[in-house]
């Protein structure tokens, strides 16, 4: 017997929300019910009072059909708030889950941008969508069409055929829109990420006057996506149009079927038989009518989900492992050969090096050698393909981040800043201790800078930092990097927007780090930080060409040491 696939984190948070559906079918049923209010009334009016003239019997149906309408508007807000609750539960259950997964596929350059975040805001919209409203009225529909047939058969045979006829339109509106909704969800996802890029590059755009060709590459995608959506839309509309005639044409069908029936006596001749089955049978087909009407927001739905579900069990939860002791900065790089996410092409190959607590590592080399993919190695961005990067003996990529990253310190070339505050930034977007902020922002010599700022270390930097220098940026992001004294750090390009303050402010804070016996690993290009440097590691091609003592490696650097013939330009050139 084959085992069962094993049911996925989304159909699981879904089936976690059914006590919100039942509660929510549950105020369908009554809210339905109570729909009939209006027609008992007019029912016991024609019956009961314009027979017999009593205002008394009049006043009293008034206020109970009122009380109905009451109740029946109650039920349905509750119904509402139900489903809303439900929504906001999805939200707590897998918010979190799905951001970070998305972070981590953005990690893996995997084209997916925001999309999971907005498919997650869809199927939690689903919940509380007219549609789903719609399906939760059809168990009802399907009891009044039941009361239809108990009451006549042939009626209840019309208004059956009336709803396969909406079935089959639904089918229908089904296959039409659905390959034109999918290839506009793609392209308005290409359109996205277009925008995306050329919003953040919009400096460079404009100064060099791209902007024309790049405007116009957006809106070729976006016209593309505006078609399909409208050619989708389109094939919906007829869809509701033809269901909408059908739903009215039915009400007047059964209606002159039932006054028919009458004649020939295959009915009863009370009126309120056929008035009922009237109003029954309108009642019956409003679910499948607004369901059809609606079809885009279901098939939006449905989509998201697809999506939502694949892309969840592309990027499968890391496990946390046992908690672990605060690293004391014991580094070892174990034969690694690496590739960037998604692709084969070995960017580093074979790389071993170690470092003590308190050594400091430079990195040089030439452009394309692998520095920048060694240093998101180091940290535990990047997998390796094989070998291993350890931290006091742990591999470093399999160490939960939210426990490890206090103690990492970590500077990328393009520094990476939010919106927020300086001191916000600087504390990580933690809890911002004052004080270490002030010891951090001092340490980098960035004090002075945020004093003079209005608003100090409360100033907000907007999105990137954009109000700030290029040196203030980095800075900022040096800062950040040695907050709360982490015990390994690693800084690609720490001086490349700084001036000769910052680079004496970098040295300083370099040795500093190093009197507190915390392990620092420094991509440059510069030889004023090699004060602070221990030992030296070139890379060229991905490969070591010589790791060592910082004098020797500098010596072989200037041709005092032997060298292959082969390795001795590259490492000149670095």
């Amino acid at each position: 017997m084959k085992p069962s696939p094993p049911v996925g984190e989304l159909r699981e948070a879904m089936q976690s929300l059914r006590q919100f559906f039942v509660r929510a079918t549950v105020f369908s049923l009554f809210t339905n019910l109570l729909v009939l209010a209006p027609t008992l009334y007019m029912l016991e009016v024609y019956g009961r009072v314009v027979n017999s003239r009593n205002v008394d019997t009049l006043l009293m149906l008034t206020v109970l059909v009122i009380g109905a309408y009451v109740v029946m508007e109650f039920l349905d807000w509750v119904r509402g708030e139900v489903l809303h609750a439900a929504g906001l539960r999805l939200d707590r259950n897998l918010g979190e889950r799905v951001f970070n997964a998305t972070v981590e596929a953005r990690l893996r350059n995997l084209p997916v941008g925001i999309s999971p975040l907005n498919d997650l805001r869809t199927v939690r919209g689903f919940l509380t969508s007219p549609a789903c409203m719609a399906m939760m009225d059809a168990p009802i529909a399907l009891l009044f069409m039941i009361i239809i047939f108990a009451m006549s058969v042939p009626l209840g045979a019309l208004v059956l055929v009336a709803a396969i006829a909406m079935l089959v339109v639904g089918y229908v509106t089904e296959r039409k829109t659905r390959p034109p909704l999918a290839e506009a969800q793609t392209l308005a996802m290409e359109a996205q990420r277009s925008a995306s890029t050329m919003l953040k590059n919009a400096q460079v755009i404009e100064a060099m006057g791209m902007m024309g060709h790049i405007r116009d590459r957006w809106l070729a995608r976006q016209r593309k996506f505006i078609a399909k959506q409208a050619s989708a839309s389109d094939r919906a509309g007829d869809g509701a149009a033809i269901s909408k005639f059908i739903q009215i044409g039915q009400s007047s069908m059964v209606l002159g079927f039932a006054c028919w029936l009458i004649l020939v006596g295959e009915l009863d001749p009370n009126g309120s038989v056929m008035i009922v089955a009237w109003i029954l049978s309108s009642r019956a087909l409003a679910p499948l009518q607004q369901l059809i009407s609606q079809w885009k927001t279901v098939v939006s739905a449905r989509d998201s989900y697809g999506r939502l579900d694949h892309f969840l069990h592309a990027i499968p939860v890391r496990p946390t492992g046992m908690p672990l002791p605060p690293p004391k900065g014991v580094v070892m790089v174990e034969g690694v050969l690496v590739a960037a996410p998604g692709t084969q092409v070995a960017i580093l190959r074979n790389v071993s090096f170690g470092l003590s607590p308190g050594e400091v590592l430079a990195v040089v080399g030439p452009s394309a050698s692998g520095k920048s993919t060694l240093a998101r190695v180091l940290v535990g961005l990047w997998p390796a393909a094989s070998g291993k990067v350890r931290l006091d003996g742990v591999d470093i990529f399999a160490w939960n981040k939210q426990e490890l990253g206090p103690n990492i310190g970590y500077l990328p070339q393009d520094n990476e800043l939010f919106d927020g505050t300086l001191a916000e930034n600087i504390a990580r977007f933690g809890h911002a201790d004052p004080a270490k902020v002030e010891a951090a922002a001092r340490a980098v010599g960035l004090h002075d800078i945020v004093a003079a700022l209005p608003e100090g270390y409360d100033t907000s930097i907007g999105p990137g930092g954009g109000i700030l220098s290029g040196g203030t940026r980095q800075r900022v992001a040096l800062a950040r990097a040695i907050y709360n004294e982490p015990r390994f750090i690693v800084l690609d390009e720490p001086n490349s927007s700084l001036d000769e303050a910052g680079d004496q402010a970098l040295l300083a804070t370099l040795l500093a780090q190093k009197a507190r016996g915390a392990t620092q690993v420094i991509i440059t290009h510069r030889a004023n930080v090699l004060a602070a440097v221990d030992r030296m590691l070139v890379l060229r091609d991905g490969q070591v060409l010589m790791v060592g003592p910082r004098d020797e490696v500098l010596a072989a650097l200037s041709g005092k040491a032997k060298l292959a013939p082969a390795a001795a330009p590259a490492l000149a050139a670095s």
